[in-house]
């Protein structure tokens, strides 16, 4: 008999913080998560503050000025993460001719609190990028210096996000016989059936049985939330980390890490489920199973935004370095 190759999605984690209290089960996991990540990203712009990465010729930055400046940031992130979310990637809901749905926390059919479910990375992207512009525009600072620090500041902060989805189980991978493959409950509504001699090998191949009887199977994913995590997050942040104080011109910094996360999640949506209401934006073969990926040239959403990240980070480093270039010429 084979042994097990896969891994059970943890029982004891729930969605809630305490799942059995009902006064306190409406705190989840991904909230505290985010609360996580923005107490992160302040802890690591102010360590910034202390080197004087934010020190202009005729002004010293101070805690306030960070403070004011993430705040900005923060909240034009949470407005963009959740109208970009509602607008592009939900198309259950008409929030084109109903948008004040889009911040309306309770079920339309239940009543019930939901809270605000449902952020976009790319939204985020636009939003925190539109609220730092701005203030960098009121206070009058050297927009890009405050921006570089802040893309310093971010990914480590993200990580939390993509740990908070990992405790929802959700926005989990495609099928995968590798060891640490994770069978998720809430793919289960994707489960496949048993009698396929495709699922039988896949089956074998991973130690897995079912009961006599049992016609449909939920299959090992890729924990492509644990994935991002770790790339997008901890490995993009060592590498922003390692060149702050090497960089040459303002603006490098955030088309490093604009560049970057594009390149880091691109590869990794391979790995990772498309939503099924959007499914493949170009498909090379027009196949709908998302479960599994077929061939490389079966794009996604998240695949489209993230290639035009690469392509406007390369764009600002292009643009950031041809005014260096004509300032040293012109001192």
């Amino acid at each position: 008999m084979n042994s097990l190759l896969y891994v059970e999605y943890p029982k004891w984690i729930s969605p809630s913080l305490f799942p059995t209290v009902p006064v306190l089960n409406l705190l989840k996991w991904y909230g505290l998560m985010y609360v996580v990540a923005f107490v992160t990203a302040f802890c690591i712009l102010r360590r910034e503050l202390k080197e004087g990465a934010l020190n202009e010729e005729n002004y010293i930055a101070t805690e306030d000025d960070i403070f004011s400046f993430i705040w900005w940031g923060i909240i034009a992130l949470i407005l963009g993460a959740r109208i970009f979310s509602c607008l592009v990637y939900d198309t259950e809901v008409n929030y084109w001719t109903h948008p004040w749905l889009i911040f309306w926390p309770f079920d339309t059919t239940t009543k019930q609190f939901t809270g605000l479910a449902g952020m976009s990375y790319h939204g985020g992207f636009i939003g925190g990028l539109i609220g730092m512009l701005l203030w960098c525009k009121k206070h009058k600072r050297k927009t890009w210096k405050w921006i570089d620090a802040m893309c310093v500041a971010i990914p480590l902060g993200y990580t939390f996000g993509r740990i908070g989805n990992f405790m929802n189980g959700e926005l989990y991978g495609r099928i995968t016989t590798m060891p640490w493959g994770m069978v998720f409950p809430r793919a289960a509504a994707e489960s496949v059936s048993v009698s396929l001699d495709w699922v039988q090998d896949f089956m074998a191949k991973c130690g897995m049985t079912v009961a006599e009887g049992q016609r449909l199977v939920n299959l090992p994913r890729h924990p492509s939330q644990l994935y991002e995590a770790l790339f997008e997050g901890v490995g993009l942040w060592c590498l922003l980390w390692f060149l702050r104080k090497k960089k040459p011109f303002d603006g490098f910094l955030s088309a490093c890490y604009t560049i970057g996360y594009g390149l880091v999640r691109f590869v990794i949506e391979y790995f990772r489920e498309p939503d099924a209401d959007l499914g493949y934006r170009i498909s090379a073969n027009g196949s709908e199973i998302l479960y599994t990926n077929s061939s490389l040239l079966n794009i996604s959403t998240g695949q489209i935004l993230c290639f035009l990240m690469i392509i406007g980070g390369l764009i600002l480093m292009f643009v950031q370095w041809k005014r260096e270039k004509k300032n040293r010429t012109l001192s």
